[in-house]
């Protein structure tokens, strides 16, 4: 086998299947899709598929069969089709190989969180990198919308929110994040633009999950509508941020915020139709709400002992209008602090196995996406060789090809919680498109093993030639993905 991600099972058979001549598509006579009833064990999972190729015969053309349960699954079957025939063109093989494969995903959250807060992509740009998320079997796009340098998304309600809160002063310099680069720097998508990555996803059978950050991270929006921050809090001067750090700028608990947000999710449901929707939580700092007469009114109002718990408040009255809706509330792992609501997805970014029992055992489905393993803002190699990068860490691709989602110790009756796995590409130093390419791959070749292969059938030597193979293939062609280094211990 050549693809990644690498199938549950194959069989060789005897015999092979003559390929048109180069770059010409395989006669469509030739491929025959099959939706099937479910009842078979091949076909259990809405993604599961089969695809058996049938060698040619003296006076025969061979066929190649897709066979699913649901136009998901021959999607799935589809882009391993595309691979096997890419692959061996880059191999300068003339012909495929007889085989069957039966095939489905581990897991059922597959995803990839890209930041365009801080540095926006274009449409075209995500379409193009939905395409190969696509191509790797991912079904999930968290698109990261609004963050303390920006707001990124039009709200018809509150057009300050793009008219200010999308535009900041400056940028930091890549190599020297205490200085600005005097630039002003902003952009947003309209409603319309949205709907048409929602849809262009939808036709690649990924679920776009919107994230609006509250109640931290929400500088650029408090900058656009100053009122709806804690203005009663010492040296309030709200502005959108023009440096990566975390801003202490918090919306304020109010009945009016509420109104807000609710107004502005309104629009947000009509434009993202998943099931989820997410509201960030993370990195709250309290320091406002505690020193705000108006939210140190409410904790006493409602019993709350500390900023922690007001937290918590915040995040349950935002999940209760959400489920009023239809939808689920996912949030980062920090919105644990104070109370973890038992209906919310918690999407698990630290090393901290203490909230993360208590989640389990409360029954709260989790996406692990740890900073250790999936965050591709961190260089893949050596920082003197890398281009500018987060933190001091190095992940490589070998370590996120080795990374097992599911926790040592968890008892198994709770596995099903485990909903998958997500990469984050945060943008802080991704300001290009092409960068973005060049963080997430081949990083992505291996989590996408990660989410869809169960660990007995990995095997680091197989990916890294499947790997070799599918870079140097037509699919890649133009994509900017790091170059492999010929020794694994160097990746």
């Amino acid at each position: 086998m050549t693809t990644i991600p690498l199938p549950v099972s194959s069989e060789s058979r005897e015999g092979s299947y003559a390929l048109p001549s180069a770059h010409a598509d395989i006669p469509t006579a030739d491929i025959h899709c099959r939706l099937m009833s479910a009842a078979s064990d091949d076909l259990a999972s809405d993604e599961a598929y089969t695809l058996e190729i049938t060698p040619d015969a003296p006076a025969t053309r061979g066929r190649i069969t897709l066979a699913a349960s649901t136009e998901r699954g021959l999607f799935y079957a589809r882009q391993t089709l595309r691979q096997l025939v890419a692959n061996a063109r880059a191999a300068n093989a003339t012909a495929l190989p007889a085989l069957f494969i039966g095939d489905q995903p581990r897991f059922a959250w597959r995803g990839v969180h890209v930041d365009v807060a801080r540095y926006m992509k274009t449409a075209d740009e995500l379409k193009r990198f939905l395409d190969l998320m696509a191509l790797l079997k991912f079904n999930v796009f968290h698109w990261h919308l609004t963050d303390d340098q920006g707001w990124r998304i039009e709200i018809k309600k509150y057009p300050r929110l793009t008219e200010v809160g999308a535009w900041r002063a400056e940028s930091p310099l890549l190599h020297d994040r205490t200085q600005g680069d005097g630039k002003r720097y902003g952009g947003f998508y309209t409603q319309d633009q949205i709907r048409e990555i929602v849809a262009y996803a939808a036709e690649r059978h990924i679920t776009v999950v919107p994230e609006i950050d509250m109640p931290g991270h929400a500088s650029a929006a408090i900058a656009a509508y100053p009122e709806f921050g804690n203005q009663d809090a010492p040296d309030f001067n709200p502005a959108v941020q023009t440096r990566w750090i975390i801003h202490r700028y918090t919306f304020a608990p109010t009945e009016a915020v509420f109104r807000f947000l609710e107004n502005v999710l309104d629009e947000i449901l009509d434009l993202f139709p998943s099931p989820c929707i997410h509201i960030g939580g993370d990195e709250v700092p309290k320091d406002q709400w505690l020193a705000s007469p108006t939210a140190r009114r409410v904790m006493s109002a409602h019993g709350l002992a500390d900023g922690d718990a007001l937290q918590s408040w915040f995040v349950r009255r935002i999940e209760t209008f959400l489920r009023s809706r239809g939808r689920q509330l996912v949030g980062w792992d920090d919105i644990h602090e104070g109370g973890l609501s038992p209906t919310a997805v918690v999407m698990s970014w630290r090393d901290d196995t203490a909230w993360m029992q208590v989640a389990f055992e409360q029954g709260n489905p989790v996406v692990m996406t740890p900073s250790s393993h999936c965050y591709f803002d961190y260089a893949q190699g050596d920082h003197a060789t890398e281009p500018p990068a987060m933190g001091s860490h190095i992940t490589t691709l070998e370590k996120v090809y080795g990374y097992e989602p599911v926790p040592a110790g968890l008892d198994p009756s709770r596995h099903n919680l485990v909903l998958g796995v997500q990469a984050c590409l945060w943008s802080e130093l991704v300001p290009e498109y092409s960068d973005l390419e060049y963080m997430a791959f081949p990083r992505l070749c291996a989590l996408a093993e990660v989410a869809w292969t169960t660990p007995g059938r990995k095997n680091p030597a197989s990916f890294r030639n499947r790997l070799r193979t599918l870079l140097a293939s037509d699919l890649f062609q133009g994509v900017n993905y790091r170059p492999l280094s010929p020794d694994p211990t160097d990746e």
